[in-house]
Order: structure tokens, then C-alpha cells, then sequence
């Protein structure tokens, strides 16, 4: 790619500066792709963007847009406020849905407020949502207890699940839960997903499941969407050659998350999830003669170049980029904003 820092780029004046031409060390690194921002994060962020060009500042987003602190302050510095809740957001205000979903009743306390509000709940995740609906029928007697596999708390999950009354949805964690659930009707169930989870993980709590329960239902399409999927792959591409594998992305972010553990089950000798350049402990690049790097899909591709650069002022870089796929997806913004 013709953005990317190679060897003989420019070297910016700074502290890192410290090691002379001469005794740099040579330096191999891996670039996974795709990596960074998926489709979701990209049309979310646009949501506030254009919201805040629309409707002037301020414009306030429910819980962080993406997970991503880089984003964040940038959106808030271009006039986002985040808050938790809705009750943090003034009679007048308008405010945005993160990318994760909200459960059914924060839509309908914004318009019991009459609340100006635009949904920035990533396409693949409303899917999921529609599926939970599909599966549940109403509560009629063609309904299925629905199984979800994912993470408890995380906030994808907490709107997913609050799309249907309680006790319409059993979380299920990991392989030991899926092996203990004992459902009320095990002839009557259905199984949705996470959409940011570990292809591989994921497949093994399916296997179990359905050998449990062979009349479980699931997804007519892959609920781990394509872009979790893609980064994974691109992941398991470089690991085995990295001595140290870097997923730039933050500590709340299920698919960096994600990444990371791939990247160890993969052969990476140590894999470190690294928010920002701030926060590299520069020390864990002692011995390291081949490192892979990667972003998680609510990174800006920004961070990584950062990265590049600050290396570039102590290596030798000999940069190789490593394709497994080709992305094109692209997500049209909500109709109020002309989507």
C-alpha cells in the first residue's frame, strides 16, 4: 500500500531519536490485513460526525461510539459528549446509539422524552437483533429459547439480549456453559451470536450445542460478521513468523481482545495488546527480530502508522504487508442523516 511507512520513509525529529543510522538494528515487520476500522465503526463515527455538522454541538452519544479512546476524544473534540445514560442528556438534546446496540428500551424512553435520536447500531448487529426477534415469534407457541453465545456485560450483548422480554435469552459464556445449560425444552431452542467473538471458539460452543441439542436452530448467515472474521485470519497469516505480535486496540474492546488470543494460539512467541504508542513498553521489543502488527477493527489506521514511524526512528524496517482478503463493504448512514 503506498501509505505505508517503508525503510527509507522520513524519520521525524523527536526523542526516540536517540539511536544513530549507523547502529540501528534491522527490524522485520509483519503488517496483518485487513486490519483497523470494519464498515460499522466507519459508518458510526460518520453518524456523529455528520449529526454534529447537521445539528451543530453539542451532540451527545450513548456510551462510547466504538471502543476506542483515540475515537473518542476526537469526536469530542469536534463537539460529542458521551454519557451512559439518558438521563445525562438535556429535554433539547440529540444523541446517538453506539455501534454495539442498545436494548428496546432506551429507543423507547428517548421518544416518551421526545428525544432527537439517530441509530448508529452497526447493520450486522440489527441483524442478530432480527434474528432474536425471529426465533422468539412473539412469545407464541412457535417461539425457541434462544441461546446466545457471547461475553456478559459487554454491551453488544446487553442490547442484544434487550430486544426480547427476560428470560427470553440464556448468555452462554464458553464450552463449559454450553456443556451445563439444561434448558426448560430442549427441543424448542435457537442459538444467535456475538459478532465480535473468536471464529474458533465460537465454532467449538456451536459443536457442542448442537450435539446437545440436535434440533437447535441457528443463524441462516454467520453472525460473527465478516470483518471479525477477516482480522482473525489475517492474524493467524503472521503469527507463527512473529516474535512479538502488537494488537493496537483498547483493553474494552472484544475484538482486539479477540486478536490478542489468536494471535498466541497461533504460534505469535508473545502477543500485547497496546492501546496507543504512549502506552508500548518498549522493552518487550528486546530480542525481537520479526514483529507482526495488527488493529483492531475500532483502531484508526493513524495508530498503527504512529507506530511504524516510532519504530522506523529505532530500526532498520524491512515492512511486509500480508493480504488475505480484500475488503469493499460500506454502510449507508441512517435516513435522517440521508443514508
Amino acid at each position: 500500500m503506498s501509505d505505508l511507512l517503508t525503510p527509507t520513509a522520513r524519520h521525524d525529529a523527536g526523542p526516540l531519536d536517540s539511536v544513530s543510522s549507523d547502529a540501528k538494528a534491522r527490524l522485520r515487520v509483519l503488517l496483518a490485513g485487513p486490519r483497523g476500522f470494519c464498515a460499522g465503526v466507519d459508518r458510526a463515527i460518520r453518524v456523529v460526525e455528520e449529526a454534529i455538522r447537521r445539528y451543530g454541538a453539542p451532540v451527545y452519544v450513548r456510551h462510547e461510539i466504538v471502543h476506542n479512546r483515540t475515537v473518542v476524544e476526537n469526536l469530542e473534540a469536534q463537539g460529542a459528549i458521551f454519557v451512559e445514560e439518558l438521563d445525562e442528556v438535556p429535554e433539547d438534546g440529540h444523541v446517538v446509539f453506539s455501534a454495539h446496540g442498545v436494548p428496546k428500551a432506551v429507543p423507547a424512553e428517548a421518544q416518551r422524552r421526545n428525544l432527537l435520536y439517530l441509530d448508529a447500531t452497526c447493520p450486522l448487529v440489527s441483524k442478530v437483533h432480527r434474528e432474536a426477534e425471529r426465533h422468539f415469534a412473539g412469545g407464541g407457541p412457535d417461539a425457541r429459547h434462544i441461546l446466545m453465545i457471547g461475553h456478559a456485560g459487554h454491551p453488544e450483548v446487553v442490547g442484544t439480549m434487550g430486544q426480547l422480554p427476560k428470560g427470553a435469552v440464556t448468555l452462554i459464556n464458553d464450552a463449559d456453559e454450553a456443556r451445563r445449560v439444561e434448558p426448560e425444552d430442549p427441543t424448542r431452542l435457537a442459538f444467535i451470536t456475538q459478532t465480535t467473538l473468536s471464529v474458533d471458539d465460537t465454532a467449538e460452543v456451536v459443536d457442542i450445542l448442537r450435539e446437545r441439542f440436535p434440533l437447535i436452530e441457528g443463524p441462516k448467515r454467520e453472525d460473527i460478521c465478516y470483518a471479525t472474521t477477516n482480522r482473525q485470519e489475517a492474524v493467524k497469516a503472521i503469527a507463527a513468523e512473529s516474535d512479538l505480535l502488537i494488537v493496537i486496540g483498547a483493553p474494552n474492546s472484544s475484538n482486539s481482545q479477540r486478536l490478542r488470543e489468536v494471535a498466541e494460539r497461533s504460534g505469535a512467541r508473545r502477543a500485547l495488546l497496546v492501546p496507543k504508542l504512549s502506552e508500548l513498553d518498549w522493552s518487550a521489543l528486546e530480542g525481537v527480530s520479526t514483529i507482526g502488527i495488527t488493529a483492531g477493527a475500532s483502531a484508526p489506521e493513524s495508530l498503527v502508522q504512529e507506530m511504524l514511524n516510532a519504530l522506523s526512528r529505532r530500526y532498520e524496517l524491512q515492512i511486509e504487508e500480508r493480504i488475505v482478503k480484500e475488503e469493499s463493504v460500506i454502510f449507508r448512514l441512517p435516513a435522517p442523516l440521508g443514508g
